[in-house]
């Protein structure tokens, strides 16, 4: 009776023989592919070769011509290669000295420059000083301005008491102020739009007698005080006028007349 189990020994036989041929093929395959890649490799590393060989050559041609320039220039200039090549040395010891003292000029320059700026500074300093000081001044002067109530009863502005603190109130441009000097027993002087005449003083009370004259009155302002506010109405508006004199002298007195900011101002020569 015949075994029915006999031809696969047969099959697995010739499946074995496939992969031993597939492998084959394979290993040709990469090796007939590792000799072109190496064949190519060779070939780029001929060319390589080759230019570098001719770039050897080309820099054995500009060294040799090298050497020949400076052969020539030595000989044009009457010296050796070796005078030529401590000629040359000596020009860049020089160069490097000549850049040296550049450098050490420049940073004096850079210095004095410095310096020159540090002046101005402590001269902004002592500017800001200055103004810092003459603001404190302008304030210790507004501090010393004191009111009052006039001799009509009305409460005055700030009184000055001497040049220096009327400059201040001008400063301050609340109202006019017109400064004045009168002389006992001259004629009625005109002061803004009023009249002013000094009639009598007392140097030693610090007192004094005035009249002031004013649509077309004439008032008379008896024994008043030094730094004392005098007070009038004047104008058709009935604005408040205040005069203040601050020295008294024998035969003489000065002050000022304070008017509103919107009180008629004197009329002038060609008005």
């Amino acid at each position: 009776m015949p075994d029915e189990s006999s031809p696969a020994p047969e099959s697995e036989g010739n499946a074995g023989k496939w992969v031993l041929l597939a492998l084959a093929l394979i290993y040709v395959a990469g090796s007939l592919y590792f000799l072109f890649d190496l064949r190519g490799r060779l070939e780029q590393l001929g060319k390589d070769q080759a230019a570098s060989s001719t770039q050897i050559a080309d820099l054995g041609k500009r060294m040799q011509s090298a050497e020949d320039s400076d052969e020539t220039l030595a000989h044009q200039l009457g010296m050796t290669k070796k005078e030529l090549a401590q000629r040359a040395t000596e020009l860049q010891r020089q160069q490097k000295a000549s850049e040296s003292r550049l450098e050490e000029e420049q940073k004096q320059q850079i210095s004095q420059v410095n310096g020159a700026v540090d002046g101005v500074k402590t001269d902004v300093g002592g500017v800001k000083t200055d103004v810092a000081s003459t603001k404190a001044d302008l304030e210790a002067t507004k501090a010393k301005l004191q009111s009052a109530v006039g001799d009509l009863g009305v409460q005055s502005g700030l009184i000055a008491n001497t040049r220096g603190d009327l400059e201040v109130l001008k400063h301050k441009g609340d109202r006019n102020y017109y400064e004045f000097s009168l002389t006992k027993g001259a004629k009625p002087q005109p002061v803004s739009t009023v009249s002013l005449q000094l009639k009598k003083t007392d140097v030693k009370r610090g007192k004094f007698t005035l009249n002031v004259t004013s649509d077309d009155k004439t008032i008379e302002k008896k024994d008043r005080n030094v730094s004392e506010p005098i007070q009038f109405y004047t104008g058709r508006d009935h604005m408040l006028y205040e005069l203040v004199i601050w020295t008294v002298d024998k035969n003489k007195v000065s002050g000022y007349l304070s008017t509103p900011k919107n009180a008629p101002v004197p009329v002038t020569a060609g008005e």
